[in-house]
């Protein structure tokens, strides 16, 4: 008689609701919201939500990156194309570029944002000023609850 194999359980989905997770200040008139960090793999899902005329530093990706608009507008000043709600954009491993939200936004800019490897913040130059990648926001989001009064978040992966 044969031993039966073992099964191993299967993974399972995990769900985070949308007030699940706060959302923190990124930067003056924008906040973020950490969905998932895998600091392992450097995968990092954010959700951005900022207001109108905001300009994010300009950055270059060492990964790619997803990007989903959820309402509002944004554009990169690099590039004339400009994502609204529904739009989804692919940014390849080292594109360099300016996240904007015009001023002639009537609402607040949600967009989502999955992200391989690091943000390298650049100067005018084009140094590196600072590096943001999966470790680095998963500490900022939890300083940003902390100084909140939030409990600790439970982010997936982290």
């Amino acid at each position: 008689m044969s031993a039966e194999p073992k099964s191993m359980p299967l993974p399972q989905a995990l769900h985070r609701g949308e007030n699940d997770l706060p959302f923190v200040p990124y930067q003056e008139r924008a906040m973020f919201q950490l969905l998932q960090v895998d600091i392992d793999s450097g995968l990092w899902v954010v959700r951005l939500r900022a207001e109108p005329d905001v300009t994010i530093q300009r950055h270059r990706h060492t990964g790619e990156v997803f990007a989903f608009t959820i309402q509002g507008a944004w554009k990169y000043l690099e590039y004339p194309e400009v994502n609204v709600a529904g739009s989804y954009l692919f940014e390849p491993a080292g594109s360099i570029h300016t996240l904007h939200v015009p001023k002639t936004n009537k609402i607040v800019t949600d967009v989502w944002f999955a992200i391989r490897g690091a943000n390298l913040n650049l100067d005018d130059r084009g140094n590196v000023e600072a590096v943001l990648d999966a470790g680095a926001v998963l500490d900022i989001y939890l300083a940003g609850c902390r100084q909140a009064g939030h409990a600790r978040p439970n982010v997936i992966g982290a």
